[in-house]
């Protein structure tokens, strides 16, 4: 049975698509924030805003192609998702100044959590891009495999592989070498 947040979602997805503009409003501000943290992890925070953005424009236009045999959020996600990848994409046509390298952010306030986080959000950003997002779709949005499948349109199996592979490599990148197949982010 459904959640009464997946209840909601649904009735509000269904009066968007008949051309409500409130239910569309409170459709797209009741998971904005979720739009643009799955964009952030993929992308981080300079280029998140923009696929956000993008994402949100591609559920207005699209709101009536949501096939209600997937949960509302599992179809939110691959439009989120691939709004990150197309920003992607164009970000690696742009040119980039070479003086402009990212800062390691070092922790002088003592507070490691915060510390944790962005070492793992840099390390993310070394991943490559078919694990990063299965990685963020698992330990960020909390999705279970079956649902990654979904929103990435692979089998299962790849789901796994890839999520094995992404956290793998993060860890290697962060340097926990031996501890790449637990749950990096959020509980175990």
């Amino acid at each position: 049975m459904a959640s009464p947040d997946a209840r909601a979602d649904a009735v509000l997805a269904r009066a968007a698509a008949s051309n409500d503009r409130d239910a569309l409003e409170a459709l797209l501000a009741r998971h904005v924030d979720r739009i643009y943290a799955v964009c952030c992890r993929i992308l981080g925070p300079d280029d998140a805003m923009d696929a956000t953005q993008e994402a949100m424009l591609s559920v207005t236009r699209s709101i009536a192609k949501w096939d209600e045999r997937a949960a509302f959020t599992t179809w939110l996600h691959r439009v989120a998702v691939n709004a990150a990848l197309d920003e992607a994409r164009r970000r690696a046509r742009r040119p980039m100044p070479s003086d402009l390298l990212p800062d390691v952010v070092a922790s002088a306030s003592g507070i490691d959590g915060v510390a944790d986080r962005l070492e793992v959000d840099a390390g993310l950003a070394a991943v490559p891009e078919e694990f990063r997002v299965a990685v963020v779709l698992r330990d960020l949005c909390d999705l279970d495999y079956a649902q990654i499948a979904t929103v990435l349109d692979i089998p299962v199996g790849t789901v796994r592989s890839r999520i094995a592979r992404g956290r793998a490599a993060l860890a290697e990148i962060i340097g926990n070498p031996n501890d790449g197949s637990r749950r990096l982010i959020g509980s175990p």
